[in-house]
Parts: C-alpha cells; sequence; structure tokens
C-alpha cells in the first residue's frame, strides 16, 4: 500500500489566491504577508518601479490598508492558470473598491499577474505584478474608467 500523497497544484494554487484575497478584503497584514516568498518581487500600481522582499511588501500594505475605512472590495475575475509542479502562474482581472479614509469610493479594474512557487511544500507568491492601461493619446492618465 503507498502512502505517497499526490498534490493538485491547482487547487493548491486556487487556495493560495483565495487566502490571499481575502486577506486584502480583511486588510489581515499577518495573512496577507504569509502569502508572499521572503523574496518576492512586486510590480505594483503604486510607485517606485519595483519593490522587494516580504518586509518592504508588509510595509507598503501596512500603509495602503490605513488609507482604506472598512474592508476593501477585491473580486477577482477570469483567473487564468500555468501550473507545474513546482511554478505557476496566475493571470486575472481584478476589481478594487470600497471607502477611503478620505470619504472616496474607488472601483477600479486592474491587471494582475501572480507567479508562484513551491517552497518547502508550500505555494508562495513570488513575483506579483499590477498595472492599469493608460491613454496614448498625449495625456497619459490612467484608463481606471475601463470594464471587463
Amino acid at each position: 500500500m503507498s502512502t505517497e500523497t499526490h498534490s493538485n497544484p491547482q487547487a493548491e494554487v486556487r487556495a493560495l489566491l483565495e487566502r490571499w484575497a481575502q486577506a486584502i478584503r480583511d486588510k489581515n497584514l499577518n495573512e496577507a504577508s504569509a502569502c508572499y516568498a521572503a523574496e518576492v518581487l512586486s510590480f505594483d500600481l503604486a510607485p517606485p518601479l519595483q519593490r522587494s522582499g516580504r518586509e518592504r511588501i508588509s510595509a507598503d500594505l501596512a500603509h495602503w490598508f490605513a488609507t482604506w475605512d472598512g474592508p476593501i472590495g477585491l473580486e477577482i475575475r477570469e483567473p487564468r492558470f500555468a501550473l507545474g509542479d513546482e511554478v505557476a502562474f496566475c493571470t486575472s482581472l481584478q476589481r478594487i473598491s470600497g471607502r477611503k479614509t478620505n470619504g472616496e469610493r474607488p472601483a477600479i479594474w486592474v491587471r494582475a499577474t501572480l507567479g508562484l512557487q513551491k517552497l518547502n511544500g508550500a505555494w508562495r507568491i513570488v513575483h506579483e505584478h499590477a498595472s492599469t492601461p493608460f491613454y496614448m493619446d498625449g495625456s497619459y492618465r490612467a484608463a481606471i474608467d475601463l470594464e471587463p
């Protein structure tokens, strides 16, 4: 009788993605940070061009969470997966919404790609990229009015 366990990378990656999204919604810094690898590289919406390391990501998340009054709306739409036994990618459209501490109520769609790696038996986010398209009419305004 074999005691070998067979992993299901898609189910495991989906579970990590939902765990991460729920932590963002709840502004749960510890849980969100636990989803990242120690050496994560992030190309996020806000400057600078890149961030590296879980500690930096955590500090930036804490600052961002503090700008929201109440929970953050995070909808993940059209996730697509490219999966291997040790590496995975997930692309999706994500809607970020809620009430900011200044009273604004943003509701924007962004494009997101997560690169994941199985480290010590657990999936972790090793690369994160979020972007918005911009108008190429000379204004260079972010196209935050687009919807899928």
